[in-house]
């Protein structure tokens, strides 16, 4: 069997808003994601994960409860996010971050030569939003300064095609490995020859997160999903084919909450994931980071705010977008989620969207501190800011 199907975002959105899986992704995101945070949920398989034992790259990583926050008017102009000033401020972030004075030394911290290193990148809504060029070349950039060679770079998430369509291509990263979970050949199939989804052959059967939620999908649905069932396999690209993490979100809002680092990291690095998000949304948020594949491989985040949106997230609607003009960053991803909620609950109050914290916004945040990832609590957490002159 093989099937063609031509994949795009308009497309991809459209699913997720028809029934079964649609229904249970988007609409159940923004309000029905905190309106089911109360009820009785279903058991996973979270206990499995925590009797793993620790390193030092765990989470929360080298710097516990610290974040940097950098702003830098210039760093976009005429709507035009401007490379050169992404370079800098994440080169200034690092040094903060780091108490480093060379720039490669900063990075050493982090990676080293001969390590292969994955960049977490979010492209699901598409040109209008994903994570910008300007960040990922600046950080492949400093990478290089730093050692590392563009043949042990690896800029990855979830669905290859959307990469590819987002501008995530070998002709604007030669040398660079692009690689997706799920896949489509030259033709738009999901299947090869013999009948099996290329998705399938990407996922590590040895690595899942198990939870009682039965995912079902029809024909058109399962090639974004990979299998049905219980469990979500881990992707063979954190399991196997990466040393290292580096976390690339950009700034955005899911309902009244964030979806940024850990749920860039959770559901981009999982199969089967239309199951999870109404009854499990914050959970599966903050379990899948717990398991070793990302606990131990994720060592920075660095979220991209040149341009991001206060409401209407995950999509890209252009009347929600805005230029925040900021990077985030540290190694502890609870903590820097916690301060980009700041960021963008002020400016959904702002923009008269919301009125006041939500009780559920911070959910996920508090059961990822709760299992030792990073801190929830900003009053303990220490942030630094930079902010950069026009």
């Amino acid at each position: 069997m093989k099937q063609k199907s031509s994949f795009s975002r308009r497309s991809f959105f459209r699913l997720l808003s028809a029934g079964g899986a649609g229904s249970v992704l988007m609409a159940g995101m923004p309000k029905s994601v905190m309106a089911s945070a109360e009820s009785e949920k279903p058991e996973t398989n979270i206990n499995k994960a925590l009797e793993y034992s620790r390193n030092k790259n765990s989470m929360p990583g080298e710097y516990p409860a610290r974040v940097v926050k950098v702003v830098h008017p210039n760093s976009v102009v005429d709507n035009q996010l401007v490379e050169s000033e992404a370079y800098r401020m994440i080169a200034d972030g690092l040094l903060k971050l780091t108490g480093e004075k060379k720039l490669h030394k900063a990075w050493r911290k982090f990676v080293k030569p001969g390590e292969k290193i994955g960049l977490k990148v979010n492209p699901v809504a598409g040109k209008l939003l994903t994570t910008s060029h300007a960040v990922v070349k600046a950080v492949v950039k400093q990478l290089e300064e730093s050692g590392i060679s563009r043949s042990d770079i690896v800029i990855w998430d979830r669905r290859e095609m959307q990469l590819h369509e987002t501008g995530f291509t070998e002709e604007n990263y030669p040398g660079i490995t692009i690689r997706g979970t799920e896949q489509q050949d030259k033709d738009g199939g999901f299947f090869d020859k013999g009948g099996i989804l290329y998705g399938e052959k990407n996922i590590d059967k040895d690595w899942y997160y198990w939870a009682d939620v039965n995912g079902e999908y029809d024909e058109y649905t399962l090639p974004y999903m990979v299998n049905g069932g219980k469990e979500s396999y881990f992707t063979k690209i954190i399991t196997q084919e990466v040393d290292k993490i580096i976390n690339i979100p950009i700034l955005k809002n899911a309902g009244t909450t964030v979806t940024c680092c850990m749920k860039n990291l959770a559901f981009g690095s999982i199969s089967n994931t239309g199951r999870l998000h109404k009854q499990l949304w914050s959970e599966t948020t903050a379990q899948v980071c717990a398991f070793p594949p990302l606990r131990d491989k994720v060592v920075l985040n660095i979220v991209d705010g040149l341009k991001g949106c206060f409401d209407g997230g995950p999509a890209a609607n252009p009347q929600f977008l805005t230029n925040y003009k900021t990077i985030l960053l540290g190694s502890d991803p609870v903590a820097v989620d916690r301060i980009a909620y700041d960021v963008v609950l002020k400016k959904r109050m702002e923009e008269g969207v919301q009125k006041k914290e939500s009780p559920n916004g911070t959910k996920f945040m508090e059961l990822a501190s709760g299992y030792g990832l990073g801190e929830a609590n900003p009053s303990k957490i220490t942030l630094e800011n930079i902010e950069i002159k026009a």
